[in-house]
């Protein structure tokens, strides 16, 4: 069972008294996560080492932040990297794959993506003369046809970029299907995890993801990125790096000193998630259990959000998808989104308004630039959350 009232007990941030939605855009931190980041703060550290207790300390924090992440994403601690966010992630390893392409190869993108996996594909590819092909979505249904990435492949296809889940619309594409058929033109699958992991368990090899992103400030833990490919792949590029900085992999890819306290907050974030409901078993088979108990938490929740938004006048719902995560676009006929934002926080409720950087998606919805209210649903949202951003709405209502 998932008991959502002692779940709550360790976010102080609830103390305030807010109905927080804006989980998607960052959730709020338990407890244990800051004092994971502090204790480490505040404890003898050093550059990685092995002679003195400040250098293994620094080493075993990274250590235990590449298992954690690992066993989160049912990927292996050595193929792990960690940055600063999964944009600049992202940007770098763009940089680094198209090293390898060049005029008449081919890159897709789709249009469901947030633009960190999507810009930093087109402007690699720009930068050595590769084709950009694009994959639309059904602007009806969220949904994203395996067929229609199918139609952009071809045998010059080097890479596919494609989210887990839309953190606009929720929509989850089906990642091994898209996996099989990109993998069957000889490409890579470089994967937006970023809004998927908060709310499913992941398996970067039953995805058929090649690289799967993710940032753990998503997923109740501190502010960074990080990627996990498989350890072989990962030995075959080379980004450009520092003369002395280490050619191992994953620390190739990781420029400068580690941020030590946030790879520990990270860490306590994932035991926190594997202890969402009780039970034993190693790291990975309580991370699946929890994941199952939350996502039956929030299906209920978004079953009464949806039920809700549709019994009040005038309110549009994006979100439609067969499989999505528990995130909702709405707009409210006569009523501007950023009121509609403006009004729900001045009600105590944080629920904001845009397109949330994915803007291609925003704009293929026809909503422009600007977007729409998106409200999303995290481990910590209960009944009396939702019953307060209707009862708001409900005032709005023409």
């Amino acid at each position: 069972m998932y008991d959502v009232a002692a779940v709550r007990k360790h976010f102080p941030a609830l103390a305030e008294g807010a109905a927080h939605f804006d989980g998607p855009g960052g959730s709020q931190t338990p407890s244990a996560v800051a004092e994971a980041v502090a204790e480490t703060l505040t404890a003898a550290v050093s550059n990685r080492g092995r002679v003195t207790r400040a250098e293994r300390r620094a080493d075993e924090v990274v250590d235990a932040a590449r298992r954690a992440v690992a066993d989160l994403l049912g990927a292996v601690p050595g193929g792990i990297v960690f940055g600063r966010s999964m944009t600049q992630v992202t940007y770098d390893f763009a940089r680094t794959l198209a090293k390898g392409w060049g005029p008449g190869d081919e890159v897709v993108v789709t249009r469901l993506d947030h633009d960190a996996n999507i810009r930093p594909w087109v402007q690699a590819a720009q930068a050595v003369g590769a084709t950009v092909r694009w994959v639309g979505f059904d602007g009806d249904s969220g949904e994203l046809p395996v067929a229609a990435v199918e139609a952009e492949l071809s045998e010059r296809t080097r890479l596919v970029a494609v989210t887990g889940a839309s953190n606009l619309i929720g929509t989850r594409p089906d990642l091994p299907a898209v996996a099989a058929a990109v993998h069957a033109v000889g490409a890579l699958l470089y994967v937006d995890g970023v809004h998927l992991t908060p709310h499913e368990t992941v398996d970067v090899a039953a995805f058929g993801a090649d690289f799967y992103t993710c940032s753990p400030y998503k997923f109740c833990g501190p502010h960074l990125g990080a990627l996990a490919a498989a350890p072989d792949l990962l030995d075959t590029l080379y980004p450009d790096k520092l003369l002395p900085a280490s050619d191992a992999v994953p620390e190739r890819f990781e420029f400068g000193t580690l941020p030590y306290e946030l790879l520990a907050g990270t860490t306590a974030a994932v035991d926190f998630l594997a202890d969402l409901v009780p039970g034993s078993g190693d790291r990975r088979s309580r991370l699946v259990r929890s994941f199952a108990a939350l996502g039956e938490h929030e299906t209920q929740l978004l079953s009464r959000l949806e039920a809700g938004l549709d019994g009040i006048g005038g309110v549009t719902r994006y979100s439609r998808a067969a499989r999505r995560t528990p995130t909702v676009l709405f707009s409210i006929a006569g009523r501007g989104s950023a009121d509609v934002y403006r009004h729900l926080a001045a009600a105590g409720v944080n629920a904001p308004a845009g397109s949330f950087y994915a803007l291609e998606c925003s704009r293929w919805l026809g909503l422009g630039d600007h977007g729409a209210v998106r409200a999303g649903i995290a481990p910590y949202t209960d009944a009396s959350d939702i019953d307060r951003l209707l009862s708001a709405l409900a005032d709005l209502a023409p």
